[in-house]
């Protein structure tokens, strides 16, 4: 039987999440293809749900192919898995995996029901049908949330693997989060759920339409500064990855008119806007 969701009709058996922090109870035993990235986290995400199969976005692949991580997670679990191509369909977005993705990694399991690179990501989902659960459980993810802060600053640096993990208690705060910088199903209302001071996330190798990147443009209207760090520096699903070791890529015009520039480190970056508020008033800007 067909399942319609927008323009596509699916089989039953192939459920399609924008992110893998929202899945259904539909979710359990299914084919989930989701517009998260393969990375640790998101990958523990759909994993415990117990699915037949996984497809992510491999977001670029990136350092340490930390973009890709469910491939391997997937095979010590028993489960199917692939991840579609960042260059060929937009992260955060499921059903434009499925209109243009192509495969660009499997795992054995996935590839003995014949998957591979290149393959349209529609094709594959149908042919993980075939899949079956392995009922295995993922290991726990360790700390995912993080927070510094020091009694001479003036906002703390608040350090989570997913944007899904952000609290009311973060506004007003900087907030890394490891997560892609795509709008999750390309509604900016997405962006970012608290007003944060500021905000980073990885660039996830950018990709087509530039959707890696599409939050930080939203983040302007809303005057948070929106930072991407390169894919290929920080593991994407690592915050502590991105703060110590993450280059900034892209921002938006609000970082840059507090001094941010593509091609700086980070951290030493953010460490500037803790213990001092920037100094934008030469621009025209109201002290932050």
């Amino acid at each position: 039987m067909l399942v319609a969701m927008g323009e596509i009709d699916l089989p039953r058996d192939i459920v399609l999440a924008d992110t893998a922090t929202k899945l259904g109870p539909d979710a359990e035993g299914a084919v989930i293809v989701t517009g998260s990235h393969g990375g640790r986290y998101a990958a523990y995400l759909t994993l415990k749900v117990h699915p037949r199969a996984v497809i992510h976005n491999d977001a670029g692949v990136g350092k340490d192919e930390a973009g890709i991580a469910v491939i391997a997670m997937a095979q010590a679990m028993g489960v199917a898995a692939a991840t579609a191509s960042h260059a060929s369909c937009r992260i955060g977005d499921a059903a434009d995996m499925m209109a243009r993705g192509a495969i660009s990694r499997a795992n054995a399991l996935a590839h003995a029901l014949g998957v591979a690179p290149g393959m349209a990501c529609g094709k594959a989902a149908e042919r993980l049908i075939a899949a079956r659960p392995s009922n295995r459980d993922p290991e726990p993810c360790g700390e995912t949330r993080r927070v510094l802060d020091q009694a001479r600053w003036r906002r703390r640096i608040v350090l989570i693997d997913s944007a899904s993990l952000i609290s009311p208690d973060d506004k007003g705060q900087i907030v890394v989060t490891a997560s892609h910088g795509a709008l999750v199903g390309g509604n900016p209302q997405m962006a970012l759920q608290v007003d944060a001071f500021a905000a980073v996330f990885s660039d996830a190798g950018v990709g087509i339409d530039g959707a890696g990147i599409s939050r930080l443009p939203a983040l302007d209207g809303r005057g948070i500064v929106g930072i991407a760090v390169s894919a290929a520096s920080a593991r994407i699903g690592d915050a502590m990855s991105v703060y110590e070791e993450g280059i900034v890529s892209h921002l938006n015009a609000t970082a840059q008119r507090l001094g941010a520039r593509a091609g700086e480190p980070l951290k030493s970056r953010l460490l500037a806007w803790t213990s001092r508020d920037p100094s934008p008033n030469a621009a025209g800007m109201p002290s932050a």
